[in-house]
């Protein structure tokens, strides 16, 4: 992995971990970590194989980003105070943020220093991946949409929590039945 991989990764991780304390939810909590991807989708996706079971590959691994990035953006709590919403990651979030993270990390590091070329290789050959941008494409976008489905799970949630504190709480009149 080159100095920009790690420094990438690096700095996806502690976004979360800065969430671990309670925040204000702001646009920056949406706009870095969407730079970022955006950065990195730009840096390595030239191309999306579409031989063999490229595409098989790419939609599996698109579809667990998809997964973490949901479950991690229910996982964040949200809530009004004050007229500003806070955001706070969970354990579990920060878990699913840091093992999908890691997950790209480890095997990126495991292919090109842990003797893993040679099982890949065959895997690729079992399986008809047909080239190593197919998993490049694959982890970017298992990256991206990690990112953008947490983002988007978040935001959304934040216009739940934002109206329900806004609409004036519902009392029940002395003397009346509903």
């Amino acid at each position: 992995m080159t100095a920009t991989e790690w420094i990438t990764d690096i700095a996806l991780v502690l976004i979360v971990f800065r969430q671990l304390r309670e925040g204000r939810l702001d646009r920056k909590t949406f706009l870095l970590p969407l730079a970022i991807v955006a950065f990195v989708a730009y840096s390595y996706l030239d191309s999306v194989p579409t031989d063999g079971n490229d595409l098989v590959l790419i939609a599996a691994l698109t579809a667990v980003g998809a997964a973490l990035g949901i479950a991690g953006g229910i996982y964040t709590r949200i809530r009004a105070l004050d007229g500003d919403l806070l955001i706070k990651a969970g354990a579990v979030s920060a878990a699913l943020w840091i093992a999908g993270m890691g997950a790209r990390m480890g095997f990126q590091t495991w292919v090109e220093h842990g003797g893993g070329a040679d099982d890949v290789a065959r895997f690729s050959l079992a399986h008809h991946i047909t080239s190593q941008q197919a998993w490049v494409t694959a982890f970017v976008l298992m990256a991206l949409t990690e990112v953008v489905t947490r983002v988007a799970t978040i935001y959304l949630r934040s216009r739940t929590v934002r109206t329900a504190a806004a609409a004036p709480a519902a009392r029940p009149v002395l003397g009346t039945t509903l």
